[in-house]
């Protein structure tokens, strides 16, 4: 357990439906970081960027992706977490995975499928919330289009940490930043947004504004260029806030179907 997590943001341009040259950048990112942190954050669809084209992008959870990742994160003693498409009983999936240096790997599947791109018609949608506990901390991952559904992240687990990795265009990108704002405060957590720079084969252009946000919605780090972004988060912040504000103790209860 740890009063402190270390936090690294990889905010990068990917290449189109390309996860072989992905998989080689990335790990170069990786590998090069200037400081030790407990958590590597990579975007949404990392090896292909946001495509509808599962077929030619797909992997497997034993596949090359998830290998490397799993030697990378023994080698330079890091989780890492980041979205891509996998194939599993003949459904393809916009999964999150979150690999740990001891081989284990946790995962989320994107619940809200962007329907205005046609996701729906291509991944299937998650059926679970899922709280990932990493070095003591309670960390929840959402995916990009999940940003917009206040309910599916609510703060009912007491968890620590709220992340979204994303492909959200330049075009919508206020919504990105207010929201992720949004969630920080309303559930009195840090909040994470890990999105993508570029153009993507699609013509869209990504122009970051990766973020992380304090449990006041307080900007502890942004970035709108190509680089990778560091933070630490810190247990006695949280409390801190959360003791002498207690908005938590008054939220309503519900149940999600």
């Amino acid at each position: 357990m740890s009063d402190t997590l270390s936090i690294a943001a990889i905010q990068t341009s990917l290449a189109w439906e390309n996860p072989e040259e992905n998989r080689e950048l990335l790990q170069q990112r990786i590998r090069d970081l200037k400081e030790d942190v407990a958590i590597v954050i990579l975007p949404e669809m990392f090896t292909s960027g946001f495509t509808m084209n599962a077929a030619s992008v797909f992997e497997t959870m034993e596949g090359e992706t998830l290998k490397l990742l799993k030697i990378i994160s023994k080698e330079k003693n890091v989780a890492i977490v980041g979205s891509l498409v996998i194939q599993e009983s003949n459904n393809y999936y916009n999964r999150l995975v979150f690999v740990t240096p001891d081989g284990n790997i946790s995962y989320y599947d994107k619940r809200h499928t962007f329907t205005l791109a046609g996701e729906h018609e291509v991944y299937a949608s998650g059926i679970e919330k899922v709280i990932i506990t990493y070095k003591g901390w309670k960390l929840c991952p959402q995916i990009c289009y999940d940003l917009r559904f206040p309910v599916w992240a609510r703060n009912t687990e007491d968890y620590d940490v709220l992340l979204y990795v994303a492909n959200w265009p330049k075009k919508r990108i206020k919504a990105w930043d207010v929201l992720l704002q949004a969630r920080a405060i309303e559930n009195m957590s840090y909040c994470i947004g890990v999105n993508r720079v570029g153009l993507d084969g699609n013509n869209f252009e990504y122009t970051g504004h990766s973020a992380i946000y304090n449990p006041l919605g307080d900007t502890v780090v942004y970035s709108e260029q190509d680089e990778t972004l560091y933070a630490t988060l810190y247990k006695e912040e949280i409390a801190k806030y959360r003791n002498g504000l207690k908005f938590l103790n008054d939220r309503d209860d519900f149940t999600l179907k």
